[in-house]
């Protein structure tokens, strides 16, 4: 069992920064895939950033070159360095793993364990 608890959402104005952590406990592997998800209001979630075991990242087109996904294998905590932040970027953003396997599908890997979210609002 893996348990995901994330921190450092806010509001913030547009042009600000932000950095989202995960905290990770529980069982741990060798080899994972994890990565940060967002919700905004009256949206499906989407795939933000992903990032495997052997250091692999994928993001979605719209926060490429903003956002830098990272995880600090001895605090055992992933996080999500958001800068350049506009509204569109509003919403609740949750932490995902998924043991045992790499980011095979990328932005679409299923994951197994999920966070509780911490919200994200940026006003223009």
């Amino acid at each position: 069992q893996v348990q995901l608890v994330e921190s450092g959402g806010g509001s913030v104005q547009a042009g600000g920064s932000l950095r989202l952590s995960c905290a990770a406990s529980g069982y741990f592997y060798s080899r994972y895939c994890m990565g940060w998800f967002r919700q905004a209001p009256g949206k499906e979630r989407e795939g933000v950033a992903v990032i495997d075991s052997v250091g692999r990242t994928t993001y979605t087109d719209s926060v490429k070159g903003r956002f830098t996904i990272s995880y600090d294998n001895a605090k055992t905590t992933l996080y999500l360095q958001m800068n350049s932040l506009k509204p569109e970027d509003t919403a609740m953003y949750y932490c995902a793993s998924r043991p045992r396997t790499y980011c095979l599908d990328g932005l679409q890997s299923g994951m197994d364990y999920w966070g509780k979210g911490t919200l994200v609002t940026i006003s223009s």
